[in-house]
């Protein structure tokens, strides 16, 4: 099948300073790709660039055989982004049942709910839930419309052991249904679980690629992290 995001020798500057430089990755249907990187790597700023919110110096990014931010590529696709302030009085329940109303055929937001531990705290506005549970919100919003590709932005950072596996399930699930995952995570043993293939990056480039297995042939994915990164990028 063809690939569902070709990220192909992208660069990008932001206030002088390089943030991309020249990365090249690829997301398939029915697969989870994980991002790994210090902070400032760039994983952020590649999510930024596939949804249109930020346009390349140099390369070109295709997402579901079309280019990326074009209005046709974003209605297929879902995004959970590491804050979501904009939705600071909505009330979770309000706001799902108003994300699946601009969807022809969107999930039923009782079952996301229920799936997602939310219930207890549907009804509570959106500031007032703690970081955890406004992630959990997030991830809800993202696939509600029933996306083909999903990007998420460290979705389980700020979750307790349990709202974490609830949401490892929910990404299997997901990758069963033949949804392209690319998630972006610290957590070396949330790529282990769950992804088919890792791009490991630092400043702006991709480091090593490859499944899990390969890249852990001869050292454990948080020995070659640290080998292969730097600390305290400011990109």
């Amino acid at each position: 099948m063809p690939a569902a995001l070709t990220v192909a020798d992208v660069r990008l500057s932001l206030g002088g300073r390089v943030v991309l430089d020249g990365l090249s990755l690829t997301a398939a249907p029915g697969e989870v790709t994980a991002v790994l990187g210090p902070n400032g790597a760039g994983k952020t700023t590649m999510i930024r660039c596939c949804t249109g919110l930020f346009t390349p110096d140099h390369g070109h990014i295709e997402v579901l055989g079309e280019a990326a931010g074009s209005p046709s590529a974003n209605a297929r696709i879902g995004l959970m982004p590491q804050a979501a302030g904009a939705w600071s009085g909505v009330k979770p329940a309000e706001l799902l049942g108003y994300l699946a109303s601009l969807h022809a055929s969107p999930l039923r937001p009782a079952d996301l709910i229920a799936a997602l531990g939310i219930g207890s705290f549907a009804n509570t506005p959106y500031r007032r839930l703690s970081g955890g549970q406004q992630q959990l919100v997030n991830l809800a919003g993202a696939i509600i419309g029933r996306p083909q590709l999903v990007f998420l932005d460290e979705p389980t950072a700020g979750l307790d052991p349990h709202a974490r596996r609830q949401v490892w399930t929910l990404v299997g699930e997901l990758r069963a249904a033949g949804v392209a995952v690319l998630l972006t995570t610290h957590a070396m043993d949330e790529a282990e679980q769950l992804a088919d293939r890792v791009a490991l990056l630092n400043a702006g480039r991709k480091v090593a690629a490859g499944t899990v297995a390969e890249l852990t042939a001869e050292k454990g994915l948080e020995e070659l992290f640290l080998e292969l990164t730097t600390p305290g990028d400011t990109r």
